[in-house]
């Protein structure tokens, strides 16, 4: 069980937000494996205060994606705490504030893990954030640092946060210099934990059961929140849960059969929440998730880019056979 104020979690397990991939359609189907509780995609703190067509898109929800939490990117205290105020009106189970992006659209105009390496300006946002926040669980996601490798940011961040009364804090075990390269840090994250008396949610490199009970083993961590593990392996959330829950590795290593299955209930999800043009054009990505490293994945992926069809995008996939290892 895992608990921020009165939200109460069966699983320690966490989505993480992920832009581009955390979508209506991979929550929905995600829920279908497993999956509690999940972050949509995050969105900037101006275009929520605009109500920027495009960022009201991103939030669409549907009542049986819940529990769910939202996740707001920005450098501005005012605008953070405007942004913050719609969420928790909207109705989000949980709001998250993103200290952790690496992309230079983010970090250039002073957002995401920019805020690392001001920490002035990220206790600014902290509190008129909390001034804003009063009924849902108030987090921060970051990473260990900025360029700083030896997680002292993320421990200064993360006791700025518990003092401005956030429920919980989360750490991905790498800087904003490493981006997704290298390895993730979880003594880091191990760090922090000692370093505060709220919650810490470990994250980065956890893509197994095995992953996760490492993690928890090192860092000391309270729940662990998944990434791109979880992208075309939808049944590493419950694999983490029963790792966590019996302290033994628990993971299930998919069939081709299940593999196709589970990739073909994400298109259908992806063609019904965004309709047929936009849906074959973000399944490109989705359904080459499912069959990586499975024999003829390459040819596989040069077909289903072609594809400009629904149809043809099904029928490719349909037909995806691995015999004797070839396909």
């Amino acid at each position: 069980m895992f608990k921020l104020k009165s939200l109460i979690l069966k699983s320690r397990v966490i989505q993480s937000p992920m832009a581009g991939c955390t979508d209506l359609a991979f929550r929905l189907h995600a829920r279908q494996y497993g999956m509690e509780f999940a972050f949509l995609e995050m969105v900037s703190s101006e275009a929520m205060v605009r109500d920027n067509a495009k960022t009201r898109n991103l939030l669409k929800s549907d009542p049986s994606d819940r529990p769910l939490g939202a996740q707001l990117v920005g450098c501005r205290p005012e605008i953070m705490a405007e942004a913050a105020s719609i969420i928790e009106d909207m109705g989000f189970d949980w709001l998250d504030l993103n200290l952790g992006c690496p992309v230079p659209k983010i970090t250039g105009p002073g957002g995401g893990s920019a805020l690392l390496a001001e920490p002035d300006k990220a206790g600014q946002i902290f509190n008129a954030v909390r001034q804003r926040v009063k009924k849902i669980p108030l987090t921060v996601k970051m990473r260990k640092g900025f360029s700083d490798p030896s997680g002292a940011e993320a421990v200064r961040i993360a006791r700025m946060a518990e003092d401005a009364g956030f429920d919980a804090v989360a750490v991905h075990g790498r800087t904003r210099v490493q981006g997704y390269s290298g390895t993730a840090d979880w003594e880091a994250i191990g760090k922090v934990k000692q370093a505060v008396k709220i919650p810490v949610i470990g994250n980065g490199d956890v893509n197994s059961g095995a992953d996760a009970l490492r993690l928890m083993e090192t860092s000391g961590c309270d729940a662990v929140m998944i990434g791109r593990g979880a992208l075309g392996n939808p049944w590493i959330y419950r694999a983490i849960a029963q790792s966590i829950d019996n302290q033994s590795p628990a993971d299930h290593k998919p069939s081709f059969f299940e593999r196709k299955e589970a990739a073909l209930k994400h298109f259908e999800l992806t063609l019904a929440t965004e309709g047929e043009k936009m849906g074959v054009l973000k399944s490109r990505k989705i359904l080459c998730w499912y069959f990586k490293n499975c024999p003829g994945a390459a040819e596989l992926r040069n077909k289903i880019n072609t594809a400009e069809t629904a149809a043809a995008m099904r029928s490719i996939v349909e037909n995806y056979e691995v015999r004797n290892g070839q396909p």
